[in-house]
């Protein structure tokens, strides 16, 4: 996703990496075929939960770990020799300004499941805690690497569900999300990426590798413009969808029996049991139809304070099934 370091290695005297760009832009079309899913399941095309379930869950954590292993690999690529201070601020204002307007733009949009902390604004926080390994060796960084895949297992607490601790990654309820990726354990494949670069770079490894990837290689343009082609790529593929939902529109959908899926998915992501999540979500749903809350919230026009009562509605669910 940033390929701001990799900019800054033309500084630095060599140029820059065909082969990343192309790794970067393979990255990306990955990324935009999980999106892709994602619409469809949002047109009903597909089964709610079907992009957050199995595979497609697997599929879309390992596209995210691979853009911050290419991204800690070019920050060390780029500033191994010392930070260059003009190159990295314009880049991680880039990213980090990004990352502000996806917030904003889905906080309005979709504010159920609005992107408060996604891959985007991982990728700025990681860059910056990058800085500190910078002058490190490799060993330190893989065990700090190794620390940070295994703190959630060992660390999470409840102190951490509020959504203003929930970026850590430290929370045992994940925030609902349509782009969730806290820092821990997403910390890790970062800092692999920059103990790998550590390695390899000072050997001369990647001189090989270090000449312009061809004009007709459109994986390359991609990597080489990769954060315009995320934050344009979404808007084109639900364009898309809307067009085909227009022509072919998908079947109706019973509102009820997509908000059990969609509820009983998330809830065994959360490591519980299909029935325990069933008695959950039937209780949750009983609930929001007695508040009439659920037409709303399926229709993503709830307001602040509606927003607020599903939460104690939750809440008081998991309290009753817990007795």
């Amino acid at each position: 996703m940033s390929d701001a370091p990799a900019n800054a290695t033309a500084t630095q005297g060599k140029g820059r990496i065909g082969a990343l760009d192309t790794l970067r832009g393979i990255a990306l079309i990955a990324m935009a075929s999980y999106h892709f899913t994602w619409d469809l399941e949002m047109f009903a095309y597909l089964d709610p939960g079907t992009a957050t379930q199995g595979w497609w869950r697997l599929y879309a954590r390992g596209i995210a770990s691979s853009f911050l292993f290419l991204a800690g690999f070019s920050l060390y690529l780029a500033h191994r020799r010392g930070v260059y201070w003009p190159s990295f601020g314009k880049r991680f204002a880039m990213v980090a300004g990004a990352a502000l307007l996806i917030s904003v733009a889905t906080f309005f949009a979709v504010p159920d499941g609005w992107i408060f902390f996604g891959i985007l604004h991982n990728i700025a926080a990681a860059s910056l805690i990058g800085l500190l390994f910078l002058r490190l060796p490799a060993v330190i960084t893989l065990l700090c690497a190794a620390a940070a895949l295994l703190a959630p297992i060992y660390l999470s607490s409840d102190a951490f569900n509020p959504i203003w601790l929930s970026w850590i990654g430290l929370s045992t309820v994940p925030p609902r999300s349509n782009d969730y990726v806290p820092i821990l354990p997403f910390l890790a494949p970062f800092l692999l990426g920059l103990a790998v670069s550590q390695v390899v770079t000072p050997r001369g490894w990647l001189d090989r590798f270090r000449k312009p990837s061809a004009k007709r290689n459109i994986l390359a343009l991609f990597g080489r413009h990769s954060l315009l082609f995320y934050i344009i790529h979404q808007p084109v593929l639900i364009g898309i969808v809307y067009l085909a939902s227009l022509i072919v529109p998908p079947p109706p959908i019973d509102q009820v029996e997509a908000y059990k899926k969609s509820c009983e998915a998330s809830c065994m992501q959360q490591q519980n049991g299909l029935e325990l999540c069933q008695v959950f979500c039937g209780c949750t749903l009983e609930k929001l139809q007695s508040e009439n809350l659920f037409d709303p919230m399926m229709a993503n026009a709830l307001l602040p304070d509606q927003q607020t009562k599903i939460g104690e509605i939750a809440s008081q669910c998991s309290a009753e099934i817990q007795r």
